[in-house]
């Protein structure tokens, strides 16, 4: 087996334009995407689960929804 089918060719774009990482700023792995480990997509996931990320509501959105019931 010869090493050219198992690097990569230095003439192919990446799939995806790297990004640094949500949480803590390094560049995404490909593996990983669009974090750079388990780790951070890990606390990106607690996170979500605990609650953290949440849209707000505004005060005349919660009227309109009192109003119809």
């Amino acid at each position: 087996m010869s090493d050219e089918n198992t690097k990569p060719a230095a003439n192919v774009a990446p799939l995806r334009k790297a990004v640094s990482c949500p949480i803590c700023k390094r560049p995404s792995a490909r593996e990983h995407y669009p974090f750079c480990s388990n780790r951070c997509r890990d606390v990106d996931l607690n996170r979500w689960l605990s609650g953290s990320y949440a849209i707000p509501v505004a005060d005349d959105e919660r009227k309109a929804d009192e109003d119809e019931i």
